[in-house]
C-alpha cells in the first residue's frame, strides 16, 4: 500500500472508541505512523462544576481507548492533554513530526470555530488537518429536496434516508490487531491518562453499574437491548418499564458506532422486527436534527421558525420562581416532578417525560425554551446540542416539524397514561407513595381522608401546583396567538 504521510495524528473527540472509527481508519490507510491524542479542553471544562458525570464518564472510556491502543500496538498508546485543543493538538503535531492530523466532523458552532482556529494553526507548520463523517450516517447536504433544499419534515427524509442508504450494509472498519502501523509514544510525552484529579474534577456522580462507560460499556448496553429491541415500539413510552436502550451516552461520546447500531437494526427490520423500525427511525432523528443544526445554524439561539421569536415570555420575580420549582421538581405536578428528579440524581430523563417536562416549562410556565434547553445541557449524561434543541424546538412548537403551538401536553393525562400505576412517581417522589394509584397522579385531586390516611399534607410533604392546567393552556393559546401564521 502506498501511504501518503509517513507520520499522522488522529484527534480523538466524541469518537472514543476503536472499533469502525472513521478518523482512525483514514489515518491507518493513509500514513505509515499513527498516534493518537485526546484533549481535556479547558474550553468546555471551565464552565462545569468539579462534579460532573460526563467528565467521569469521558476519563474511564479513555482508559479503555489507552489500553485497546496499547494491545494493538505494543508500544502505542493514548496522548492526553489538558488545555485548550486550539493550542494542544499543534503543539502535539509539531512534537510529533506529522504531516497530517485527523478528526471526525464536528457541526456545533463552537466546535467549528475551534476547528477552524487549529486548521490555521497546523497550516503554518504545513500540517494538515484531514476531517471526515464519523457520528451520522449523512451529513450536511448529503440529502437534499428535489428543489435542492435541506428537508425541514422528518418523514420524507426519512423516506429519502432510508432510499439513499438502500440495502447494503454500511461498512464497519475494524482496528487490527497487532497494528504495526501505531506507533510507540516518545517517552517524554507518554503521560498516561490523567486522573479527575489531576484536572481538577471529583468522582462520585457517575453510577457505572447504570451507565457503564467505555466501549465495552456501550457494547453491554447494546446487547441487553437486542434482547427486548423487538418490544421497543410497545415499551419506550412507558418510564417505569426497561423500554429504551439506555445507549444516549455513548452515542454522544460515540464509544459505539452509529454504522454499528444501524446494520443491527436493519437486519432485525429485514426479519420484521417492527420494534426494530421503530428504533430505526429514532436514530434517523440524530441524524435529521444534525442537519438541521448544520443547515440552519441560527437554530443554536433562535427559533427555527423566526415569527417564534415574536413570542412575550414570562419574566421577573414571578417566572424565576416558576423556573426554579420546574428545576427543582417541585410544581405540584407528579409526572413533571418524578422527571425532574430523574433528570437531577441520575444525569438521565426518560424520551417521553423530556417532552411531558419541556412542554410543561414552555406551555403551562410561559417560560422561554432557552431557559429549559440551557438546564437541560447542563444536566443531561448524553447531552447533543442538536438533538437538544431539536427536542425543545419541537416542545415549543418553534422547530422543524414540530407539534402544533395548539397541542400540550396535560400532565395528569400522561401521568395516567404512561404510568398508571404510579410506579416511576414513587420511585422519584417517595412522599406520594402510599397514594392509590389514581390519586397519585394530581394529589390536589385526592379526598382530604385520602391524603390524610397516606401521610400527605399538601403544601409541607408535596407542593400544591404553581399552576391551574386550564387556566395555564388557555394564557398559552392567547401567547401563541401573536404568531403570524
Amino acid at each position: 500500500m502506498q501511504h501518503i504521510y509517513s507520520k499522522g495524528l488522529v484527534w480523538l473527540r466524541r469518537d472514543l472508541r476503536l472499533h469502525d472509527n472513521a478518523a482512525l481508519a483514514t489515518a491507518l490507510a493513509q500514513c505509515e505512523q499513527v498516534f493518537c491524542a485526546f484533549v481535556f479542553d479547558k474550553a468546555i471544562l471551565d464552565l462545569l462544576p468539579r462534579q460532573d458525570r460526563r467528565v467521569e464518564f469521558i476519563q474511564a472510556s479513555l482508559l479503555e481507548v489507552d489500553t485497546g491502543l496499547r494491545q494493538a500496538g505494543g508500544h502505542s498508546g493514548l496522548l492526553v492533554r489538558h488545555g485548550l485543543a486550539q493550542q494542544e493538538i499543534p503543539a502535539l503535531a509539531q512534537a510529533l513530526q506529522v504531516q497530517a492530523v485527523f478528526a471526525s466532523s464536528d457541526y456545533e458552532p463552537q466546535a467549528l470555530q475551534r476547528d477552524e482556529a487549529v486548521r490555521e494553526s497546523l497550516q503554518q507548520q504545513g500540517v494538515s488537518l484531514v476531517q471526515m463523517k464519523d457520528h451520522v450516517i449523512f451529513e450536511r447536504r448529503e440529502l437534499l429536496t428535489q428543489t435542492g433544499k435541506p428537508y425541514g419534515v422528518f418523514t420524507p427524509y426519512l423516506r429519502a434516508w432510508l432510499a439513499k442508504l438502500g440495502d447494503a450494509a454500511l461498512p464497519e472498519q475494524a482496528l487490527p490487531s497487532p497494528c504495526p502501523q501505531l506507533a510507540a509514544l516518545p517517552a517524554e510525552l507518554d503521560r498516561g491518562v490523567p486522573t479527575l484529579k489531576d484536572i481538577g474534577f471529583e468522582s462520585g456522580l457517575l453510577n457505572t453499574a447504570v451507565i457503564p462507560a467505555g466501549m465495552s460499556g456501550g457494547q453491554r448496553l447494546l446487547e441487553d437491548f437486542l434482547l427486548r429491541m423487538d418490544r421497543y415500539d410497545e415499551t419506550r413510552n412507558f418510564p417505569a418499564v426497561k423500554g429504551p436502550s439506555y445507549l444516549g451516552v455513548h452515542l454522544r461520546f460515540g464509544t459505539v458506532s452509529i454504522r454499528q447500531l444501524v446494520n443491527l437494526a436493519r437486519q432485525q427490520v429485514a426479519l420484521g422486527n417492527t420494534g426494530a423500525q421503530t428504533w430505526l427511525a429514532e436514530l434517523v432523528w440524530r441524524d435529521f436534527y444534525v442537519q438541521i443544526l448544520a443547515n440552519f445554524p441560527r437554530v443554536a439561539t433562535g427559533s427555527f421558525k423566526p415569527e417564534y421569536d415574536a413570542i412575550a415570555w414570562e419574566e421577573g420575580a414571578r417566572a424565576d420562581a416558576l423556573y426554579a420549582a420546574w428545576c427543582s421538581g417541585t410544581t405540584g405536578y407528579p409526572l413533571v416532578d418524578a422527571a425532574m428528579a430523574q433528570l437531577n440524581q441520575t444525569g438521565y430523563m426518560h424520551n417521553r417525560l423530556r417532552m411531558v417536562a419541556g412542554s410543561f416549562l414552555v406551555k403551562h410556565l410561559g417560560l422561554d425554551w432557552r431557559w429549559g434547553e440551557r438546564y437541560f445541557a447542563e444536566q443531561l449524561n448524553d447531552f447533543d446540542l442538536a438533538s437538544n434543541n431539536g427536542g425543545w424546538q419541537w416542545v415549543s412548537s418553534s422547530g422543524c416539524d414540530a407539534q402544533p403551538y395548539f397541542r400540550i401536553f396535560n400532565p395528569v393525562t400522561q401521568s395516567e397514561k404512561f404510568d398508571a400505576q404510579g410506579k416511576f412517581i414513587r420511585r422519584y417522589i417517595p412522599a406520594l407513595k402510599d397514594l392509590s394509584d389514581k390519586a397519585i397522579h394530581a394529589p390536589w385531586a385526592a379526598k382530604p381522608l385520602e391524603l390524610q390516611a397516606a401521610g400527605v399534607t399538601l403544601g409541607k410533604d408535596y407542593p400544591l401546583p404553581v399552576v391551574d392546567h386550564a387556566a395555564a393552556r388557555g394564557k398559552t393559546l392567547l401567547r401563541y396567538g401573536v404568531v403570524k401564521k
